[in-house]
């Protein structure tokens, strides 16, 4: 068997064993060749699944006579850890790292930082930033222009901004890091604020590059400034700056989102015309607005075409598809390009499930959605904590008491896979279980949403 296949052999060995010693006998297994491969491979199959990724990680760490872990490993058990919010573990197996002598590198401090600002608590990603040196890893320009870059496209700006002003003498910030920032401000539509961004660099020394002129483009379209930016991009072509297939794509998808198609379609065109060669993603965008904005079958003519000229579609342009093909409630087309997905072996992945899920729960085809949910469980694509919201909220539409019993089924579910309910997610099963008649059942998720660390409320049962 290659690697692949035994990946997805042992990965349903770990999801479905229920005896945590019987399971590390069979890892320990002579004939399986552990490599850091095979490792990372297993904990991406059960990224979706933290508490069985950290099982495993850890039952060959402390359990294997002869294996140790890779630094690549190690970052994704961080990961994992970090995402769980499980803060401890994260500084465990970091401290683990340097007793094993595998250095944690920049990286390894980037993946924690951005857990820290995924969880809202940014102040403590700038805190292990400025910590690395401790841990045996020194800040440079690179370290520091990575940690914009999360607070940032955390949109986070104001924050990443004011530590950049204190920092980036020290740091010597380079075109990259005010790239960074003036793309943070286009995040969040304050083009303005990018601009002011840039004329200081300037002032400073630096020359805008090609990416410096993209993130203006893109954060004009963004803001819903299509007139400036199409003027942007005129003023770029008239300075002669090196319009590039990022440029183009930007054109397209901006004028398309707002139902320019004509207009989108014509700039298409003219980049194959000046001898640019569109990108996967250029039809990407053209596929996704023709979908949004104009037909479907438009979109697949685009999609046919793209294949005829030799481009490989990847998970976006098929996601795309199935999406505008659900959107017209084409349940049946949807599927059969989720099976081209599988023939091209290029997914499908759990975006592509929780679209279709999302779809048929809509057209009330809620046995369908829970259909292919079943797939996922036993599959290489596991849920994600949008799977489980799509299902729960659905669960309500029919107001069938059996319907309720699933959504509290699901929520235990998902809290034992390591994701974390919102509150109103839990008080919307609590009330749907309550007025159906399922106290008992509602006492078990009033103890789980206590453990869970979100207080109940004050309940009769």
């Amino acid at each position: 068997m290659n690697t692949a296949a035994v990946a997805s052999t042992l990965t349903n060995l770990i999801l479905t064993s229920t005896n945590r010693q019987s399971l590390t006998q069979s890892l320990l297994c002579p004939s399986i060749n552990w490599t850091p491969l095979l490792v990372n491979i297993i904990l991406k199959h059960l990224w979706n699944h933290g508490p069985k990724a950290l099982q495993f990680f850890h039952l060959l760490l402390h359990n294997h006579p002869t294996y140790i872990h890779a630094a690549s490993s190690f970052d994704h058990a961080i990961d994992i850890a970090g995402r769980l919010r499980n803060y401890a573990t994260v500084f465990t197996l970091l401290h683990r790292m340097r007793s094993l002598r595998l250095h944690p590198t920049p990286k390894t401090f980037a993946i924690i930082a951005e857990r820290y600002v995924a969880a809202g608590k940014p102040d403590k990603a700038i805190k292990i930033f400025l910590s690395m040196h401790e841990h045996g890893c020194f800040q440079d320009l690179h370290s520091f222009n990575t940690i914009l870059d999360v607070l940032c496209k955390a949109r986070r700006v104001e924050k990443a901004w004011n530590f950049f002003k204190v920092l980036r003498g020290s740091f010597k910030a380079d075109v990259i890091s005010y790239n960074i920032i003036a793309n943070g401000w286009c995040l969040i539509k304050r083009t303005n604020k990018a601009l002011e961004t840039l004329k200081e660099m300037v002032e400073k020394g630096l020359s805008p590059t090609l990416t410096t002129y993209n993130i203006m483009l893109n954060g004009y379209f963004k803001a819903g400034q299509i007139e400036e930016g199409w003027k942007f991009f005129l003023e770029m072509k008239k300075r002669k700056c090196e319009i590039d297939v990022v440029t183009y794509t930007t054109v397209v998808h901006g004028l398309g989102v707002t139902g320019e198609i004509k207009r989108a379609q014509n700039v298409f065109d003219e980049m194959v015309k000046e001898g640019v060669l569109p990108s996967v993603a250029t039809y990407n965008a053209l596929i996704q607005v023709l979908c949004k904005k104009d037909s479907v079958d438009n979109a697949i003519l685009v999609f046919e075409e793209m294949l005829r000229k030799g481009y490989m579609p990847n998970l976006t342009t098929y996601n795309v598809v199935i999406r505008g093909l659900c959107h017209k409630e084409q349940m049946e087309r949807a599927m059969e390009y989720m099976d081209r997905m599988r023939d091209d072996e290029c997914g499908p992945n759990v975006q592509t499930y929780n679209i279709m899920i999302y779809y048929f729960c809509d057209a009330g085809e809620i046995e369908k959605g829970l259909e292919l949910f079943e797939k996922m469980s036993t599959g290489d694509c596991l849920p994600n904590l949008d799977t489980y919201n799509i299902l729960i909220s659905a669960m309500f539409v029919r107001k069938k008491s059996d319907d309720l019993l699933v959504a509290g089924k699901l929520l235990i579910e998902m809290v034992d896979r390591g994701f974390r309910p919102r509150r109103l997610t839990f008080n919307r099963v609590l009330d749907g279980l309550l007025l159906t008649g399922n106290q008992g059942f509602a006492k078990e998720i009033l103890r789980l949403q206590s453990k869970c660390g979100h207080l109940p409320r004050q309940l009769k049962l």
